[in-house]
């Protein structure tokens, strides 16, 4: 997830949105470089919904699914799952190398990368654009939704009837460590999904209205052409929200986190309060 996100990061916002603005028409515009730049942006950001949806999954089998999760919840499953929509999703994203034509040609260089006009007209670009769009985030939207939906009915059932059986036991509600840690499992989980559903909410009805009214999103102007670089900008903030929400709200991540914060500090205290041995300096001057 961490590796698909900086990709988007690294190739959207920086290597497409800031360097030609600071250095245009450099080798970043030449047609062939733009297309493959988009290219990598549409893989690398359909990997990183997909690898959430897969780690959803993972943590459903982990907490429900008792008996598979010996044989699923494995490095080698993980791996080969991770590679497969990899792979999956980067031939998915070829053709979009040829949506693309060049915006204006000097001395026979090709520059810019433009929609080609059929892309909205050609029934097979019709017909791949919807594909796009349920595949991604759709059908994402759906699968997190009911995997977090079931991991949360289950976690609500087991921590009911635990909590009964400790007050049978105790004859008082003391606090449950194991509760607790379901509680701020759900609260995770109902930020993950509501974050990808808001966060991508204004890319899809910007798709619907576009492919609706029959409009092209390159001419728009006014309000139209913010809304639609809004929703850019949301569905790249999702990429950098999930690795942070998984990554930081982990207590072992936290612990690994200050460690290497107060490592710098640790290091130049011990330096600086280091003995010195005067009889060796003093016997090697």
């Amino acid at each position: 997830m961490a590796t698909a996100d900086l990709l988007v990061i690294f190739f959207d916002p920086v290597l497409y949105q800031t360097v030609p603005y600071l250095f245009p028409q450099s080798f970043l515009d030449i047609t062939p470089v733009c297309r493959i730049n988009f290219v990598i942006i549409y893989a690398a950001t359909e990997c990183s919904v997909w690898f959430t949806v897969i780690f959803s999954f993972d943590r459903f089998v982990s907490i429900c699914c008792h008996n598979l999760k010996t044989k699923y919840c494995t490095k080698e499953t993980a791996a080969l799952a991770l590679s497969t929509i990899c792979i999956l999703f980067c031939l998915k994203a070829i053709p979009r190398y040829f949506k693309f034509e060049p915006g204006e040609i000097v001395s026979t260089v090709p520059w810019f990368c433009t929609e080609k006009p059929a892309y909205y007209t050609d029934p097979g670009w019709l017909a791949f654009k919807w594909f796009d769009i349920v595949l991604t985030p759709v059908l994402p939207y759906i699968l997190i939704v009911m995997l977090n939906a079931l991991t949360v009915r289950y976690v609500v059932v087991a921590s009911r009837g635990r909590k009964g059986l400790r007050q049978l036991k105790h004859r008082e509600n003391r606090n449950d460590p194991e509760m607790e840690s379901r509680r701020r499992s759900m609260i995770l989980l109902f930020t993950i999904s509501g974050s990808f559903i808001l966060l991508w909410f204004l890319y899809v009805v910007n798709f619907l209205y576009s492919n609706i009214t029959g409009s092209n999103p390159e001419y728009y102007t006014g309000s139209l052409y913010i809304f639609s670089e809004v929703g850019v900008m949301l569905l790249v903030l999702n990429c950098c929200t999930n690795a942070f929400i998984y990554g930081v709200t982990q207590s072992k991540f936290r612990e690994q986190l200050k460690i290497l914060v107060k490592y710098p500090v640790i290091s130049i205290m011990q330096l600086i309060n280091k003995p010195i041995n005067w009889e060796q300096t003093k016997g090697g001057s």
